[in-house]
């Protein structure tokens, strides 16, 4: 016969485990909270600190440093030795100090304080200063009063290149907290873990303090190379074309890989104080992912897309273009106002037609196939990208209580539906991979305990099927150089559509004095291994994105293919034996 287990005698032991924990913890807790404990801290003679870890450190993805750590000082002051403060004052100011920081923090200490903090952050340069004059004050009758200065060297973050890539990384504040881009959204893995202590308040007595482990580094997708051109092409393109603000994304369509990012304007991370000024009102910190638009007619590539991939036309289809369409009730017109004739679909991509676009949403898809291509391609949606403060944009439905009948017209060119930059870029990645929309991403990978983990490429669906992706990528590359575009690059074939967008009024209608100038592209199209964004805002020099974006599309392909190894077509297709 099996013996029954001694259910109650295991229920008793729990029983008397548990109690004995608690018991502990509440020991614990009586032991702090004790008079003996409360009058030490509240005398000043222990207090509660903070230690922060070493921030994990961002490099680009050839180990290029984007952000690290520099040493600073805490400046302290023993005033149990009663030092005179004019001759303290007078050191700290010949050191660079700021005085008005000192006497800030002075002002705030209490009046039987034995320790007070004069200033932290500071400089290696004005800290090593500061020694210099304590060290000669040494056998001064007087010499007692630097001596009462003390020195805590710690950690701050840094960039050393400043405002590079800064619309990306983002910035540490003195309180070790992330702010925007990287640094905001990645904070928890590269802040580490903080450890909470009690020690001594006179850091003479505190001559032990905790190893705490650094923060992960993490690796970006981010090219600094690519990076520094784009940020050079922009900022020379703003100055030409006397364009308000401006944005490029440059990513690898295969992987989602962001390789390039930049929006004006840029900060240098290290002044992150600045940021109020360089961002006055509500500028975003990144237009790439916070600034939502009206693209105008880039968005006709999505429009084209789903009425390929659902039969509603062909490349061969012909359209008569009267110049006008009505559609719920209002008429569409072209961007130019004229009438084309007779045009196939490539004709009227090519020339970006609103009245064919109009009629190729209204009239062949209709407003259940147009719009279910629309959201299929994320439009409307935030697309996950791993970078703090992305919008959404967007996209009314029928149903809405916003939403008009012409504008299943006007969606189709691009107008009265908002986008980022990044989500048409991941829109655009299924016409140029095959039909496959890949996820944004700018985490290359991270290092945890010396091993490097990659992130996997992620697709996020299959708006269209390959062949639709190839006959449209087919169609625009024709397009371009039927048109001699001016984004053309010698030696090599690219597909891609210009916007000139528009920008709606607060209260209703359209600016009639500035438009946004759009050029989205990719290649080489037999194997894309980049889609190029670029957006201008407010171009002055000329409205026409044909004219402002396209050659700064052009300008961003040639660095691309020197820095990425691209051989011109012929000699890339004659190396693998096409």
């Amino acid at each position: 016969m099996k013996r029954q287990p001694h259910t109650g005698r295991y229920l008793i032991t729990a029983f008397l485990l548990a109690a004995l924990g608690i018991g502990i913890l509440v020991q614990i807790v009586r032991i702090q909270n004790s008079p003996e404990v409360a009058g030490v801290i509240n005398q000043g003679t222990l207090i509660w600190k903070d230690f922060f870890p070493p921030r994990g450190e961002i490099y680009d993805r050839h180990g290029s440093l984007l952000a690290g750590n520099m040493t600073v000082y805490e400046i302290g002051l023993d005033l149990t030795v009663k030092p005179d403060m004019p001759t303290v004052m007078l050191a700290l100011q010949m050191s660079g100090i700021d005085l008005d920081e000192v006497n800030y923090r002075i002002s705030l200490a209490p009046a039987n304080a034995q320790y007070i903090i004069l200033d932290d952050f500071v400089s290696v340069n004005k800290a090593e200063q500061l020694m210099a004059l304590q060290k000669d004050a040494h056998g001064d009758p007087t010499g007692k009063d630097l001596d009462a200065v003390y020195f805590k060297a710690h950690y701050a973050r840094s960039y050393p290149e400043n405002d590079l890539a800064s619309n990306v990384l983002g910035f540490v504040t003195e309180d070790n907290h992330g702010y925007m881009g990287i640094e905001e959204k990645y904070d928890n893995i590269l802040a580490g873990i903080p450890v909470r202590m009690l020690i001594p308040a006179d850091p003479r007595r505190a001559t032990e303090y905790p190893t705490i482990p650094p923060g992960e580094t993490i690796i970006l997708t981010i090219d600094r190379e690519i990076q520094a051109s784009i940020e050079n092409i922009l900022d020379q393109a703003l100055v030409k074309t006397g364009a308000s603000s401006g944005t490029i994304v440059v990513m690898d369509p295969r992987t989602g890989e962001i390789l390039a990012m930049s929006s004006t304007p840029r900060m240098n991370l290290n002044d992150y104080q600045s940021i109020s000024t360089v961002f006055s009102g509500e500028t975003p910190f990144n237009r790439a992912i916070s600034e939502a638009y009206e693209p105008g007619s880039v968005a006709k590539i999505l429009t084209m897309s789903g009425a390929l991939d659902s039969g509603a036309v062909q490349p061969s289809t012909v359209f008569f273009d009267t110049g006008s369409i009505l559609v719920g009730g209002f008429r569409i017109v072209n961007w130019d106002g004229g009438a084309w004739g007779y045009q196939d679909m490539t004709g009227c991509l090519a020339n970006s037609l609103n009245v064919c676009l109009a009629w190729v949403s209204s009239t062949q898809m209709g407003s259940d196939s147009f719009y279910s291509y629309m959201q299929r391609f994320g439009l409307g949606h935030a697309t996950g990208v791993d970078l703090a403060q992305e919008t959404t944009g967007r996209l009314k439905l029928p149903g809405d209580s916003d939403w008009y009948p012409v504008e299943l017209g006007t969606n189709a060119f691009g107008q009265g539906v908002s986008v980022t930059p990044i989500q048409m870029v991941m829109a655009a990645s299924a016409i140029a991979n095959d039909g496959k929309m890949v996820y944004p991403h700018v985490l290359y990978a991270q290092v945890l305990d010396g091993k490097q983990i990659n992130t996997k490429t992620q697709i996020v669906g299959t708006p269209i099927s390959a062949n639709t992706a190839h006959t449209l990528t087919e169609m625009l590359a024709n397009g371009l150089e039927t048109e001699s575009s001016a984004a053309l690059v010698p030696g090599y074939r690219i597909a891609g559509k210009t916007g000139t967008a528009q920008i709606p009024l607060p209260g209703g209608g359209y600016d009639q004095n500035d438009v946004n100038a759009t050029f989205i592209g990719w290649g080489p199209v037999d194997d894309p291994r980049f889609i190029v964004y670029v957006w201008l805002e407010k171009p002055q020099s000329n409205r026409a994105a044909s004219v402002v974006a396209a050659p700064i599309f052009k300008q961003v392909i040639e660095k691309l293919v020197v820095l990425m190894d691209i051989p011109p077509d012929a000699v890339r297709l004659q190396m693998i034996g096409r």
